[in-house]
């Protein structure tokens, strides 16, 4: 009797989700429109070893399906912090927070129009051990993390944006 039940829910789930008009971002795969959009997204080099590791992470995600002729330009300026947040009794550190933004606007190339202008950030925290090894490693795996991160809240919105204008 949980059966039918559970299949019905189901089905009417599905049903209302098609009546509000939601859509998968990536329809059609690596042939949709969003997918071969990002695939025409060039991102010149950014300054510094962040701006390599986004770059990288950028272009590993916008032409996972093949690279195109470059339609769309992405001009990213990075903001770097390191701040120290936990003081101890001797006033050494022993907790810093790095935090990455940046700034970035999608750029149509053709028409040198800016389809995006948006900013996005991300922060993590490290602690601070008495082996300065320890402490530039795990500064080092933060700046990682971050950029991945930033990639990823990038190419979501310039997917976003691709797709509201259709291309």
């Amino acid at each position: 009797m949980r059966f039918p039940a559970a299949c019905l829910a189901a089905g009417l789930t599905v049903l209302s989700l098609s009546a509000c008009g939601l859509q998968p971002m990536y329809a059609g795969g690596g042939s949709g429109t969003v997918a071969q959009g990002l695939a025409g997204v060039d991102v010149p080099a950014i300054e510094g070893r962040n701006g390599w590791l986004v770059r990288n992470a950028l272009t590993d995600r916008f032409h996972a399906g093949g690279s195109a002729n470059p339609r769309y330009r992405l001009d990213v300026r990075l903001d770097e912090r390191l701040e120290s947040l936990g003081v101890v009794a001797d006033n050494t550190v022993s907790r810093e927070r790095l935090t990455l933004r940046a700034r970035y606007q999608l750029v149509d190339i053709a028409s040198d129009t800016i389809m995006l202008d948006a900013s996005d950030g991300t922060d993590a925290g490290i602690d601070v051990v008495s082996s300065e090894y320890a402490v530039i490693a795990a500064e080092q795996s933060a700046q990682e993390r971050l950029a991945k991160n930033l990639a990823d809240r990038i190419t979501a919105r310039v997917a976003l944006a691709l797709r509201k204008q259709g291309r």
